[in-house]
């Protein structure tokens, strides 16, 4: 399974960009979605921003994520008392 992380733009010079997402930051290319901007959100795969998506959109992806995220966290702390 392979999946896109939504990410905002932070910086960017031709086509490369950092980007930030949930306060990770890392580098990618561009290449494939000529015109974005700094503040754009994008999809972020393989290194590559391969679609801009809606604020709205990406807040919902981002809020599973820490879900999922707190999730985890509290079944390794139950596994820790077993």
């Amino acid at each position: 399974m392979c999946l896109a992380v939504p990410a905002r733009i932070v910086e960017l010079e031709d086509d490369r960009a950092a980007v930030d997402a949930m306060g990770n930051r890392w580098k990618c290319r561009t290449t494939l979605t000529p015109g974005v901007q700094l503040g754009d959100i994008v999809l972020i795969h393989a290194g590559f921003a391969i679609a801009t998506i809606e604020e709205v959109e990406a807040q919902k992806t981002w809020q599973l994520i820490a879900e999922f995220d707190a999730f985890q966290k509290e079944q390794e702390k139950g596994s820790e008392v077993d």
